[in-house]
């Protein structure tokens, strides 16, 4: 059984340092928004907070994919220090920790900088461990990966999951076990093949998936059930670039029809504004529908809305891209079950 942060018996904890694994890994800092309740909640029961994090796919050290910058960002939302850790020489850094005082804020450098991280190591996994007493999860996004600072750490101190985490499971759940129908799931982006797995999982449970993005005329052919496929596109040098207005006209009228809605992955090469108008018709139509619970993720899809500032008519919106798809196609996440 998962162990959740809201149930974390609060004696001692002012003696205790957190080590919260969070993910930053987006252009802006709406995930870090995401588990503010989570870093409030923890600033004020401990001693100490050591948020650890990642950004990018670093090969060793880069500038550009530090974690200095969010400093700026955690001083702004939560009115308080915080000091970054820009080096990873661990005992130096649980001597700084342990002379810090009361409430303290810390940000360690972005962890792919390590070899060991991507890699699951054990060995890392100790190392970012002496470093606090007790460990909580609030990064669904990255839940689908077998991480040090996910996975291996949770072997060496006592594993909670954070609020963020909590409401992810909640919710998603809830679309798996028993979602209000009719349900309508809409998957679009770059690697659709990868996304079929959802319609495999819930065929028994969908009315309908609306299926957009980057499509061949391979997968075109598949016949799946319940699969609603567009019906004209918008092409550029042969290739398909977004789906066409008969396409988000009819993709309309089954997400008027829902009672629950799914949305992960835009439906067109949103990069170019040439390519934009079915993600905005389908998201303006998601936002007119106010008889359904509507949960959407991905990272693109959910800037778009926030530009479109659309997403304040959305219930849920996840954190995660390929978590969420991993999640709803029923397979296990090695973050998630690592807290059980």
């Amino acid at each position: 059984m998962i162990q959740y942060l809201r149930n974390l018996k609060n004696s001692g904890l002012s003696q205790k340092v957190c080590l919260l694994r969070l993910d930053f890994n987006t252009d802006d800092n709406w995930r870090l928004k995401a588990s503010l309740p989570t870093i409030k909640f923890l600033l004020k029961k401990c001693r100490a907070v050591v948020i650890l994090s990642h950004k990018g796919r670093p090969d060793g050290f880069a500038q550009k994919l530090s974690l200095r910058p969010v400093i700026a960002d955690l001083k702004k939302e939560l009115k308080k220090p915080a000091v970054f850790l820009p080096h990873f020489r661990f005992q130096e850094i649980a001597n700084l920790i342990k002379s810090s005082p009361q409430g303290s804020l810390f940000l360690l450098e972005n962890l792919r900088f390590l070899k060991g991280e991507t890699e699951n190591s054990q060995v890392l996994a100790e190392h970012l461990a002496m470093l606090g007493d007790f460990y909580v999860n609030d990064a669904f996004a990255v839940s689908h990966r077998a991480n040090a600072s996910v996975v291996a750490i949770t072997k060496f101190l006592p594993s909670y999951a954070g609020l963020e985490l909590e409401a992810e499971i909640k919710n998603l759940s809830r679309v798996m076990k028993n979602p209000k129908k009719p349900l309508v799931i809409i998957l679009g982006g770059l690697k659709i093949e990868d996304k079929l797995g959802v319609v495999k999982n819930l065929k028994n449970k969908a009315a309908a998936f609306l299926i957009g993005g980057a499509l061949t005329p391979e997968i075109l052919k598949l016949k799946l059930p319940k699969v609603v496929w567009p019906a004209d596109f918008k092409k550029d040098k042969q290739v398909i670039r977004d789906i066409g207005p008969k396409s988000a006209e009819l993709f309309c009228k089954e997400i008027l029809k829902a009672k629950t809605i799914v949305w992960n992955g835009p439906l067109g090469n949103i990069l170019d504004k040439r390519f934009q108008n079915g993600t905005k018709r389908i998201a303006q139509c998601l936002s007119d529908q106010s008889r359904a619970f509507k949960i959407i993720g991905g990272g693109e899809t959910v800037m778009f809305l926030k530009k479109m500032k659309l997403a304040q008519k959305i219930n849920f919106i996840s954190t995660g891209g390929g978590a969420m798809l991993d999640f709803l196609a029923g397979k296990k996440l090695p973050g998630i079950e690592a807290l059980k």
